[in-house]
């Protein structure tokens, strides 16, 4: 079994802080002893009764609930090391003082010393105990928590994947009728499209290099359809290409700019999409020259949206909690700004 050393450091530290306050304790009631004795003993009790139960655990087989031995081994294991803990400690003690307690305490005292070890170390213990089954739980609840979130974002992206190829179908749909040719070609885009695409989209994370990558196949088969009224621009650094973000975030912003901003104008217009990175957040952003939102477009969008803003909303709130966002504004001179925000996870 391996040992959490940080952990056993922290108990070590908790154990001599204990065990300070019990001397400054029976120094408050016992003035006239010197306070370097009752230190002394206090630490090598302590410290020894620390090391013989918090290492001799790990000889016995632990409970999965509370990772504390089981059965008679929990109960007795802390009464061994308190009372080995006590003889040795106080022995330890009495070798560096150059006397014997034993010859030189009273029965009362004895008894008074000894009770002292024993509450001081059943609470010790106790403290322990409590706090490595609270430890426990709590990583089988971020355990159980990170299940739950993997189970989320994958439900999330199994919906938008089918409202991305439903759009798609219906745009296909209008060009078999008005444009055959053109639709043949946008149908053989899709086939690579997916072909491309969907065996990768299972995964909760990948490169932005790989998201750049399949938003470039998906703005060639929106080229198809739109001809040369829709334009567009993909700049990633090469330094945070390996950098990784969940699958499909920016594909609902760039359908989003066509629908709204490209689509309604005549001439259609530019699409450009960059990354940067701070050290600590990277941004994504997706510009259009589009006609810009409405005004209650905007303000939908800058509420809830529609299902495209949705979703990514929802992702970077499972993924990212709060340190996730996205921003809708209006691009001068024209246009519309969409961008997210989300902590680099190494």
């Amino acid at each position: 079994m391996s040992i959490d050393w940080i952990a056993k450091l922290r108990h070590l530290l908790q154990t001599v802080a204990f065990c300070l306050a019990i001397s400054a304790l029976l120094y408050a009631f016992q003035p006239e002893k010197p306070y370097q004795i009752a230190v002394s003993y206090s630490l090598a009790i302590g410290m020894l009764t620390w090391a013989l139960v918090d290492f001799g655990r790990h000889l016995f087989p632990p409970s999965e609930d509370t990772d504390w031995p089981v059965g008679m081994a929990g109960f007795t294991l802390p009464m061994v090391g308190i009372a080995l803990g006590y003889l040795g400690g106080t022995s330890l003690a009495d070798w560096w003082w150059g006397f014997s307690s034993w010859d030189a305490m009273e029965r009362t005292q004895l008894r008074v010393s000894i009770g002292i070890t024993l509450l001081a170390g059943i609470a010790i213990n106790y403290y322990f105990y409590a706090n490595g089954k609270s430890a426990l739980l709590q990583s089988k609840v971020n355990e159980v928590r990170g299940q739950a979130t993997e189970a989320q974002l994958k439900l999330l992206q199994t919906q938008l994947e089918p409202h991305m190829l439903f759009n798609t179908l219906a745009n296909l749909r209008a060009l078999i009728g008005s444009d055959p040719a053109r639709a043949q070609h946008m149908l053989d885009r899709l086939v690579a499209y997916l072909r491309a695409t969907l065996s990768a989209s299972r995964a909760s994370a990948h490169s932005l290099q790989a998201e750049f990558d399949r938003l470039r196949d998906y703005l060639e088969l929106m080229a198809v359809r739109m001809g040369p009224r829709l334009n567009y621009s993909l700049t990633l650094p090469p330094e945070l290409a390996h950098l990784t973000m969940p699958p499909l975030l920016l594909q609902p912003l760039v359908e989003n700019a066509i629908k709204h901003g490209l689509e309604p104008q005549v001439q259609g217009g530019n699409i450009t999409v960059h990354a940067s990175f701070d050290g600590t957040l990277i941004t994504l952003q997706v510009l259009d020259t589009g006609v810009g939102l409405s005004a209650d477009v905007f303000e939908q969008s800058a509420g809830q949206g529609g299902f495209g803003l949705t979703q990514v909303r929802e992702r970077l709130a499972t993924t990212y909690g709060s340190a996730g966002a996205i921003k809708i504004e209006h691009h001068i001179p024209k246009g519309t700004s969409a961008s997210v925000t989300f902590p680099h996870k190494p």
